[in-house]
Formats: C-alpha cells, structure tokens, sequence
C-alpha cells in the first residue's frame, strides 16, 4: 500500500503539500526449522529487495512487489523532495477551454532538471486532479517531451482544482507532490458531503463498499472492503487489481493506496488511517474487459476518544 497524506495549507496560493508515507503492518515470518534458524535473515535487515512504493515488502531475490507489481529494487534512498513546476498555458485557465499543463520537475539538491525517471504502475507520471467541489476527479498519464511532462485539460468549471503528480526519478525515491490550479470565475458553492455507502453502478461493474469500524476513527486503522459484480473479466488495471484515492472535504489529506488483500476475485480489501475527524470521499478504480470502472463512495470519520484523567 502506499498513502500519502497531503498536508496542504490551502490559504497559501499555489505551496505543495509535506507527504507522508505509511505502510501497513508486515505480516509475521513464517517460523523456520530450529536446525536453521541460525542461517535464516533477519527480514528487517538482512532481506536485499524492497518495494520502492510498499517497503514492507521484502525478498532475498529480485522480483515483483505482490502487493502493487512493482519491482523490487535493492534498497530505497532515503526521501528527499523533488520540486514540482507546474505551468498552465494559455493563462488563466478558462472553464471548458482546453489548456497545456506542462511538469517540470527539479532535484532538491541544486535544482536541476530531471530528465531520466523509473515507470511507477507501467507508467512514467501519473496525474490526479480533484476540484474543490469533489465533483471532478481525473486519473491520467501526460507525456514526456522536451524534458517535461505535459497533459491537455478543459477544467469543467471555475475554481481551485489540487493536482497530486505521482512520479519516480530515477536512483531517487518516488515522489507524490501536489500544486493548486485556478480557473477563472466566480467558483460554484460546493455542498457539504454526507455519508455515501451506496452501491455505484460504474461502466460494467457494479462497486459496494464497507468500512470495519463501520463509523472509522482518526488515527486509528480502518479496513475497507469491495465488492465488485460481476468478477469474471476483471483485470489487474496499472499492475494493482485496484486503486483507491481518498480526499478530505477540504482538500488538505489526499492519500493513494492498492489493496493488500487481492486475488482477481470479487472481493478486495483495503486498509487505511484516516488523518483527522471530518469528511472524506473515496473513489476506486478496477478495470473489467478492457473498460476502467470509477466510483465514489464519502466516509465520515469520527474523532478519537478523549481520555479520562485519572483520579487523584
């Protein structure tokens, strides 16, 4: 799984979120023979390949990560921040008229440009954008020319829009970096969310979510589980057999994960601390037949219990 938490102070035009990754609890060892438990290595030291993008995953051997089908690598550098320069041309943006985002992205070090970048889910970038409203959500792949990536856009209506870039320089550690676009305009009103566990009918698949705790509490693990009907002709879609991107309704927690439990059957689980006590929607991706099926589901997510103090 990888979450990121995008930290973002939203008053502040145009400043990229702190991210932060999170991994879930690695499954125990299995126990080996006493006669050979002396040569056996020490998972958390000894074990040479890790996923870049889930580094709970550890091998003695090459391979792929089971988890999102990255391949493991041996060892990860440690998380420096890459800086993210996103242009938008003509500008301002105009609703319904197509523009030019261009990504430039530059090393921490001595702002270089980057130009050489390792595929993350058979992809070199990947873009997510979401209005402020939570109508609009867009996962897309720009393309790389002229020592950028650049991805043609007509936003659909005025406002704020976050972007999360999802991008791997190579020898480096994958970096998820968010930027805000303005359309010009006066922005709609956006409505508050209410809690959404309904069923979705997306474009061949029918999606049901649920939540363990069925009311999740911040800062505490949640279990997702989906449903998805009918589970012939499901297909790992960008390596994962699903994706999962989560937003606050305020657009200061984003968090992209895969399911830790998959096997290309109907059911699929996925695990998730949830930032802050407020409102989250969640949309999920599998693809069926050739056809990418998206739908959203919103979550409430209830505030930690107070403690006690104890008496004197």
């Amino acid at each position: 799984m990888r979450a990121i938490r995008l930290c973002v102070a939203l008053a502040v035009i145009g400043a990229a979120g702190a991210c932060k990754r999170t991994e879930p609890a690695r499954p125990a060892e299995t126990a080996q023979p006493k006669a050979q438990a002396a040569a056996s290595p020490n998972p958390s030291t000894d074990l040479a390949y890790v996923c870049p993008m889930d580094r709970d995953i550890r091998s003695n051997d090459p391979g792929k990560c089971p988890r999102c089908g990255m391949a493991l690598v041996a060892g990860v550098p440690d998380q420096s921040e890459y800086h993210l320069d996103v242009a938008v041309t003509p500008r301002p943006a105009q609703p319904n008229q197509t523009v030019r985002l261009t990504f430039a992205i530059f090393d921490p070090w001595k702002n270089h440009r980057v130009e050489k970048f390792s595929v993350v889910h058979e992809k070199l970038f990947h873009a997510f954008i979401v209005s402020r409203d939570l109508q609009f959500f867009v996962h897309d792949h720009p393309i790389w020319e002229n020592g950028a990536f650049h991805y043609d856009i007509a936003f659909p209506k005025p406002g704020m829009y976050r972007l999360l870039g999802d991008f791997y320089p190579e020898a480096a550690a994958p970096q998820l970096i968010t930027d805000t676009i303005f359309v010009a305009g006066a922005e709609p009103p956006v409505a508050a969310l209410a809690r959404d566990y309904s069923a979705k009918d997306a474009e061949n698949l029918k999606i049901e979510l649920a939540t363990s705790p069925e009311l999740p509490v911040a800062g505490v693990t949640a279990q997702i589980r989906v449903v998805v009907a009918p589970a012939d002709g499901l297909q790992k879609y960008l390596g994962a057999w699903g994706h999962m991107l989560v937003a606050s309704d305020d657009l200061i927690d984003m968090m992209h994960t895969h399911p830790f439990i998959a096997d290309g059957s109907s059911e699929m689980q996925f695990s998730l601390v949830f930032p802050r006590p407020r409102m989250y929607r969640i949309w999920v991706q599998f693809q069926r037949n050739g056809i990418v099926n998206t739908a959203h589901f919103d979550v409430a997510v209830a505030p930690p219990p107070a403690h006690t103090a104890s008496a004197n």
